[in-house]
């Protein structure tokens, strides 16, 4: 097989997880979109569960690499998360299907992501009586939120965010 085949059967994977999720999705179909076959799915990634969580892995992976997270300036992370949101709206759909379902599987690159995060905020706000994962809770929410409430004016959401954020940390 290619080289590209993985790449090629986890982009097919994310498309058809993020229109049908984990149940409806059919690996016959992944392997369809992806030019591979079936058998080459499970040597790669094991159990279709197993292909679902790498997916969303490797969708984090993009958000992470695109929107480097800053202490620092909250607000402005928070608009430019917002904004890869709105962007790739198959990962934020993708998010929502692993919560459904696959509850209480902890994703690696999230949960590790998670922390430096929390390590860098206590860091830079090592005065602020506010615990750094409930700060940073608070402000994912936020973001969170935004991204699956409707929004006519993107120009207005974006400063409305910017806004609410830096009330929150200010």
């Amino acid at each position: 097989m290619a080289p590209d085949t993985p790449r090629r059967i986890l982009d097919a994977a994310a498309d058809e997880f993020a229109e049908r999720g984990l149940a409806g999705a059919r690996v016959d179909r992944i392997a369809e979109r992806a030019a591979a076959n079936k058998q080459r799915i499970y040597a790669y990634f094991g159990s279709k569960d197993q292909l679902f969580d790498r997916v969303v892995e490797d969708r984090i992976e993009q958000l992470l690499d695109a929107v480097p997270f800053d202490p620092v300036d909250l607000p402005g992370y928070a608009v430019r998360l917002w904004e890869f949101n709105i962007a790739h709206p198959s990962l934020v759909r993708l998010l929502l299907w692993h919560a459904l379902e696959r509850p209480g599987v902890q994703l690696s690159h999230s949960v590790s992501s998670h922390a430096r995060k929390v390590a860098a905020l206590r860091a830079v706000r090592a005065d602020d009586d506010w615990p750094a994962d409930r700060l940073l809770g608070q402000v994912l929410a936020l973001v969170h939120g935004v991204t699956l409430a409707p929004a006519p004016d993107p120009d207005q959401v974006r400063a409305d965010l910017h806004r609410a954020v830096g009330r929150l940390v200010g």
